[in-house]
């Protein structure tokens, strides 16, 4: 990792040492949130180290105004890269990323050292978000937020994936598994998980959780998922099953309602096919349905069923896309850049 031997890891005996690290990029919205959470911890991280990466806002400044270690790149490297930065500068035994858009709840990381410490084996404690949206409140950060806060939510227990927007790392898992991967400015998540292949110990908890700001409108939250759809197919494990936000059958149900426009070109009548297999997907996440309309209300709920059938749209189309894409082209690093103005996209 190219670690710094004059900063050594603290030793194992007694608590365990905690380096918080907070990767940014143009996060001075929510950058004061994040660390004022880290700062109001029940048990606060024995570092805090803020890797600026290239931002044109206050960001920097911000994370000083804190005490925090200021770690400033030169050239804008993606989250990868900021949190490769990160790592290696860290002394602790574990590691806590929080992205900039995040704002733990107050016991979040002591909830994360009480399974460390009472599972020795435990590699991963991977957190979740709080139902409720950290600022924005449209139903499109609405959706955002329950949705992902629904499928940890779903799959919470031991599990062979990780996202490290809220998550709790043991050193020795670096040095196992090695870097993450900088080629990659989406998916570098998914990519790790499949890297590890079911051979490190994850818990998704969710009593490790906080708010996120998912601050995002409809396009650019669809082009967001686009750009996530694509690389998908390319990071497949081997022999290991990873949790999967989105199910099967919905995707091929919504696969079906794409595949049958075409044909109601010439003939009309298929757009019963097109109406009987959305509304297949839709039951197919039924359980999703409930979980928003437990949060956020019935009638909001039929919104919300809009915005999760055009995200499973151009989800199906951004993985059919994706061999496409790659035929001919460089291989991971070939990734569109993070937008230097814009904050990381965490949704």
């Amino acid at each position: 990792m190219g670690r710094d031997p004059a900063r050594p890891r603290e030793p194992a005996a007694g608590p365990l040492f905690v380096s918080a690290i907070v990767p940014c990029h143009n996060a001075a919205g929510t950058l004061r949130d994040c660390l004022g959470a880290l700062r109001n911890q029940t048990r606060v991280p024995d570092e805090v180290i803020v890797v600026d990466d290239a931002s044109a806002d206050d960001s920097a400044a911000i994370a000083a105004e804190f005490g925090c270690e200021v770690i400033r790149l030169e050239r804008n490297r993606g989250p990868s890269g900021a949190r490769n930065t990160g790592i290696a500068a860290a002394r602790g035994e574990v590691l806590f990323f929080v992205d900039s858009d995040v704002a733990l709840r107050p016991d979040a990381v002591a909830n994360a050292l009480e399974l460390m410490e009472s599972g020795p084996d435990i590699d991963i404690v991977h957190g979740t978000y709080d139902p409720e949206p950290l600022r924005g409140r449209s139903i499109t950060e609405r959706y955002l937020v329950l949705r992902e806060a629904f499928w940890r939510h779903r799959h919470a227990g031991p599990a062979n994936v990780v996202v490290f927007a809220v998550a709790a790392v043991r050193c020795g898992v670096f040095e196992r598994f090695g870097p993450l991967d900088e080629r990659l400015r989406d998916c570098e998540d998914v990519e790790y998980s499949a890297r590890m292949g079911g051979r490190a110990a994850i818990v998704i908890a969710e009593s490790v959780a906080g708010s996120h700001d998912a601050g995002s409108s409809l396009p650019k939250a669809l082009r967001t998922q686009w750009k996530r759809s694509t690389p998908l197919s390319a990071l497949r494990p081997r022999g290991v099953r990873l949790e999967r936000i989105n199910r099967m059958r919905s995707l091929a149900a919504t696969a079906a309602a794409l595949a049958s426009l075409p044909v109601a070109v010439l003939a009309p009548q298929a757009l019963l096919v097109t109406a009987a297999a959305l509304a297949f997907a839709l039951a197919s996440d039924a359980d999703l349905l409930r979980y928003a309309a437990r949060h956020i209300g019935p009638a909001r709920t039929v919104p919300f069923a809009a915005v999760h059938l055009c995200f499973m749209a151009v989800l199906v189309c951004g993985i059919a896309a994706g061999p496409l894409m790659r035929r001919g082209s460089r291989p991971a690093a070939s990734h569109t850049p993070t937008t230097r103005n814009e904050p990381y996209a965490t949704h």
